[in-house]
């Protein structure tokens, strides 16, 4: 499938269960595998990413999986609650 790189500016981005991500800022482009490894995402929205202070986040191209008039990435919330949990765990096993 091909497609503009100037055609995902300003598109917004949800999850494929309908939460709203933000919109694309940018495009990160891998030059030497000729493909796209990223979608830098401004106006997060808190409930799909914690991303505490930052203004934006990179989104991995292989989250996305359509596009269109918008742009649907894998639901990815839980995962990153998960990690966060598995990461404080460690954390206080370390201190005991």
């Amino acid at each position: 499938m091909e497609i503009e790189l100037s055609s995902l500016y300003g598109q917004d981005i949800y999850t494929d269960r309908g939460v709203y991500v933000g919109k694309i800022e940018d495009v990160s482009v891998d030059i030497k595998e000729k493909r796209i490894s990223g979608l830098a995402v401004r106006d997060i929205n808190p409930n799909a990413f914690d991303v505490g202070k930052r203004k934006g986040v990179i989104i991995p191209y292989r989250w996305v999986t359509a596009i269109g008039d918008i742009v649907l990435i894998k639901h990815v919330r839980r995962r990153i609650v998960e990690k966060e949990e598995e990461e404080g765990g460690r954390e206080r096993e370390k201190k005991k």
